[in-house]
């Protein structure tokens, strides 16, 4: 099994970006933690992170070509803007988590909509670090169920 995990913009700065919202473990670190888990369960992961939304677009376009089983994804501010996001994802076909560090749904109002939350398997928010770690858990039971599904 093969995980895409995409960071959205500004994650690159975490550990210093308001830590009283989105804590003091950096981007480095939750990919780390994500490497170490996705080793302890016998499955490949790689991790991309931009603040350019046409990189993040073409790298969900090409995600099932290059032979990704399902996408974790914190889309970050562009939960809240992106169509473009919404369309690439719902055309790539990939089953996919949609995760974030704090809650937006308890945040200012243009936080409370997610235009992505339709196409996801299941939204993990407001665990902060351990979001990212609960939202693969459950991506790769998504793809595991479907899996033995098809085998059947």
């Amino acid at each position: 099994m093969r995980i895409l995990v995409l960071h959205g913009p500004n994650l690159n700065l975490l550990g210093r970006r308001e830590p009283s919202i989105y804590g003091s473990t950096t981007l480095a670190d939750i990919n780390s933690a994500l490497e170490q888990q996705a080793d302890a369960i016998g499955i490949a992961l790689e991790t991309f992170q931009t603040n350019a939304e046409h990189a993040l677009l073409e790298r969900i376009h090409n995600a099932a070509a290059d032979g990704f089983d399902g996408i974790l994804i914190n889309p970050a501010a562009w939960t809240h803007t992106s169509v473009a996001l919404r369309d690439a994802l719902a055309a790539c076909g990939l089953p996919l988590v949609e995760v974030h560090l704090s809650q937006p749904s308890a945040r200012e109002s243009f936080r409370h909509v997610s235009l992505v939350a339709d196409l996801a398997a299941g939204r993990v928010e407001g665990f902060g670090a351990d979001s990212y770690r609960l939202g693969l858990e459950g991506l790769v039971a998504v793809v595991r169920a479907a899996a033995d599904r098809a085998s059947e």
